[in-house]
């Protein structure tokens, strides 16, 4: 029998029900590209632990996502999982944990999310003394810089690079770095790295919280990037998940709109894998078409939503548009 790529096996499976949502999606991505389009993209939940970058940085380096706005934890986990992927245990049967044993994952520097453990020593640790040292030069000058702005120095440097532990291809933050993609990261203190710096804050080694730029600030530089972008192309918006990683980022229209009194494009496609639920009241469960009424998408806007799991769903709907 013939090899099939992913394409050709989600055209002549996926058919039907969130099925067809995922492969009608995918096509209007490719759509939205081929007219000129550019691609925004909302990380959530631990999709960087769950190794998203394995086809999330080839999108990248193909040109098919012009700009990122993810969690604090997201864009930490990129980088802790390129530095000591090895040391990460896994827990099948993580359903079935005691308390106890989680205590035990505790005394080990073991912290899980979901089946995943992330080591805390090889991990966490490595990365707070360059961070620190970065931090630290940067209040040394009186200059103020945005969280990812300090991974891309490091990774230009080449600091970590002798603890790599997984082929830098498979890293999503080391493909931004090298596109120089633009990145929003909205509430960074959210994360271990925030927590860190606000500690490195009481102990004195940093004396001016403001170094870090803020979330504040990342909207005043999204509002730039989307009139500057949205003058010649039109934008999508592809969120995975649900959250700050994308409620914040898409609200950017009616605020030029609205707020400013100025023209600009609404965002010209929109897709959500999701599982929260409508009826809830939360956000993240909205169906597209509530978004209409805060003036974030149009009437025409072609619209995807798909509900389940988005870390079997994005890395076929990458695949699919990858032509892998």
């Amino acid at each position: 029998m013939a090899e099939q790529t992913i394409t050709q096996f989600i055209d002549k499976h996926y058919l039907h029900f969130n099925a067809a949502a995922l492969r009608e999606a995918a096509q209007g991505y490719m759509t939205h590209l081929e007219k000129g389009g550019k691609m925004f993209i909302t990380l959530a939940g631990a999709m960087s632990s769950a190794e998203l970058g394995k086809s999330l940085a080839e999108m990248i380096r193909q040109d098919k996502v012009h700009g990122i706005s993810c969690t604090g934890a997201n864009l930490e986990e990129d980088l802790y999982n390129l530095i000591a992927h090895d040391f990460y245990e896994r827990i099948p049967n993580y359903r079935d944990l005691t308390p106890k044993e989680e205590e035990e994952l505790l005394n080990r520097c073991l912290n899980r999310v979901t089946d995943t453990c992330i080591p805390e020593e090889e991990a966490m640790r490595r990365l707070d003394r360059p961070c620190l040292e970065l931090w630290q030069a940067a209040e040394a000058k009186g200059e103020r810089i945005f969280p990812h702005e300090v991974f891309y120095q490091l990774l230009r440097s080449g600091t970590l690079k002798e603890h790599y532990q997984i082929d830098p291809k498979d890293s999503w933050m080391m493909a931004a770095c090298e596109k120089n993609l633009p990145i929003f990261v909205p509430g960074w203190e959210d994360s271990t790295l925030g927590n860190n710096f606000v500690a490195e804050f009481y102990k004195g080694r940093v004396k001016n919280p403001t170094t870090i730029r803020s979330g504040l600030e990342y909207m005043i530089e999204l509002v730039k990037w989307y009139r500057e972008t949205s003058e010649k192309n039109s934008i999508g918006f592809f969120q995975i998940g649900g959250g700050i990683a994308g409620d914040f980022p898409i609200c950017v229209v009616p605020l030029i709109r609205q707020d400013l009194k100025q023209e600009c494009e609404l965002w010209g496609y929109f897709c959500q894998i999701s599982d929260s639920t409508t009826s809830y009241g939360s956000y993240s469960g909205a169906v597209p078409n509530e978004k209409i009424t805060w003036g974030k998408l149009g009437i025409k806007t072609p619209k995807y939503i798909i509900e389940s799991d988005a870390t079997i769903v994005a890395p076929l709907m990458f695949g699919y548009i990858l032509g892998w």
